[in-house]
């Protein structure tokens, strides 16, 4: 089980030295993939719930651009995937986001993974202009529209929410036929996503037993739409606690390998912190400590 680290993006990290800075020093220990997560806009008041309970930062948290950064991360590095956890759909045009994931998949020279999901922040959505109730409509639709540009030679749509025709779209991506989509979230409608448009599912932070019964229901969404159960990769992000550059380091491995025994293939870490040197802190206990011991797991 491979084991990905969050990119600096927010706060301090939100500087070009600390994305250059963290890059290189992931890239010197073979952490083997680096993410990001979607937001663009911080509304100061919040109808939904955030997934694990309340939004963690302030309105007015630097916060950077996440496809912007994997730009960056994709010509800063040479050996890691890249990947989002994950890209809010409705928050872009599909035709431009496919353009920007295709140049992103051409920079990095093919180690792009597109993680995907509906969103939860309606005013968010709203600000971005996504209809919000209609998010998971708009979402099918939109990773059609991402096929169809990456892999027909004449690229033509006509949908609910998106439409055209007679256009040409290049480049196409490096890998093929297109970046793998993992689809995040775990509600009867994101399983299903998984099955009919992803490659893989990114599963929301949860512990073990949790994941073990979404497990069950994402195999049965699959029987039922009879997708071999194995032709879908299982990632899962989970952030570490504050304080675990000094606590215990056992309950972390414990539950990672708890994860590695429910068939996950990938997990990503996400330790973002106040300081640039905390995180490198956190990411050398992370590949030198707890990776070898989760190996052994």
């Amino acid at each position: 089980m491979k084991l990905g680290c969050h990119l600096p993006t927010m706060g301090a990290g939100a500087t070009r030295e600390a994305l250059l800075t963290f890059c290189r020093e992931a890239e010197q220990r073979e952490v083997p993939s680096l993410w990001v997560s979607d937001h663009v806009i911080f509304p100061r008041t919040a109808t939904g719930r955030y997934p694990g309970g309340r939004f963690p930062w302030e309105p007015d948290t630097p916060y950077l651009e996440p496809v912007a950064v994997l730009g960056a991360a994709a010509v800063a590095t040479t050996k890691a995937r890249i990947g989002s956890s994950v890209f809010i759909l409705g928050h872009r045009h599909p035709v431009v986001m496919a353009k920007m994931l295709t140049t992103i998949d051409a920079l990095s020279s093919g180690r792009l993974i597109v993680g995907v999901g509906v969103g939860w922040w309606e005013e968010e959505l709203t600000i971005l202009g996504a209809p919000f109730h209609q998010r998971g409509r708009q979402a099918d639709e939109i990773l059609r529209v991402f096929k169809e540009l990456w892999t027909s030679d004449n690229p033509r749509f006509e949908g609910e929410f998106y439409r055209f025709s007679d256009v040409g779209f290049a480049p196409k991506p490096v890998q093929k036929p297109h970046p793998p989509i993992w689809v995040g979230g775990d509600s009867p409608g994101a399983l299903r996503r998984v099955v009919a448009l992803g490659d893989g599912w990114h599963a929301t932070s949860k512990p073990p037993e949790e994941l073990g019964k979404s497990l069950l229901e994402l195999r049965a969404a699959a029987d039922a739409a009879r997708r071999p159960f194995e032709t879908i990769e299982l990632s899962i992000r989970v952030a570490l606690r504050r304080g675990i550059a000094r606590d215990s380091r056992q309950a972390v491995v414990d539950q990672l390998g708890a994860y590695k025994k429910l068939g996950l293939t990938h997990v990503m870490l996400d330790f973002r912190r106040d300081t640039l040197g905390e995180m490198l802190e956190i990411l050398d206990l992370v590949t030198r400590e707890i990776r070898p011991a989760v190996d052994r797991a």
